[in-house]
């Protein structure tokens, strides 16, 4: 339940899986924020205060379309990523984002960032390195996929080559290459059409589809 003054929010991404893993992550706070919309593959609807963007299998930092995500609305943006690569976050900061908030962050510091981001302050990761513990849901994490490994499938599933993979997620050649390694084991295949396959019959297809809740209703109601 959302309070009367609670922050409204969009969680977009081409993923059903983590934009759910996302929204059920900052529930327990829903007087503060109000997570108000999901959207996968689609732009926002809803009349919201700011839109949390999950990069998860999706194009990062400066290749971001900020303007086809705020759709012309007032809208501030908050990139949600495990990718805090200075560069990579300057860039972004650059071309309008408002926040580049790491997947390392606990529910309480997310809805904490959101609240600046409302307030109209910058919000930048702490401190540089990779993140290793990643908040929110992503498909095959039941079958034991990291959240890194389960992107590379993603994007494989997308049809992207190794060196695509590379340059959409900021990774080395041959960190893509041990992630496929790792996660073929782990999905028990041997080549990339067996990969595919597994991909969309395990929720890595992407899809467009659009959630609204009750509490969208329109800022007359906060």
């Amino acid at each position: 339940m959302s309070g009367p003054g609670a922050i409204r929010v969009a969680v977009v991404n081409d993923y059903e899986i983590v934009v759910a893993g996302v929204a059920s992550l900052i529930a327990p706070y829903g007087d503060r924020v109000a997570v108000v919309e999901l959207d996968t593959g689609v732009p926002v609807l809803s009349e919201v205060d700011v839109i949390l963007y999950d990069t998860f299998g999706q194009v990062q930092g400066d290749g971001v379309d900020l303007e086809d995500l705020v759709h012309g609305s007032d809208a501030r943006v908050a990139i949600f990523s495990w990718n805090t690569d200075a560069n990579l976050v300057r860039r972004a900061l650059e071309r309008g984002a408002s926040a580049y908030l790491s997947k390392g962050l606990s529910a309480l510091a997310i809805v904490e960032a959101l609240e600046r981001v409302h307030r109209g302050e910058t919000v930048i990761p702490d401190g540089p390195g990779p993140v290793e513990v990643v908040a929110g849901g992503w498909p095959g994490r039941e079958h034991g996929l990291t959240a890194r490994e389960a992107e590379v499938v993603a994007l494989i599933t997308q049809g992207l080559s190794n060196q695509e993979i590379a340059d959409r997620s900021y990774l080395s050649i041959n960190s893509v290459k041990t992630y496929i390694r790792t996660a073929y084991r782990k999905m028990g295949v041997g080549s990339r059409s067996q990969a595919v396959g597994w991909g969309v019959q395990h929720g890595f297809a992407t899809r467009r589809t659009r959630v609204v809740r009750p509490e969208a209703s329109g800022p007359d109601q906060r």
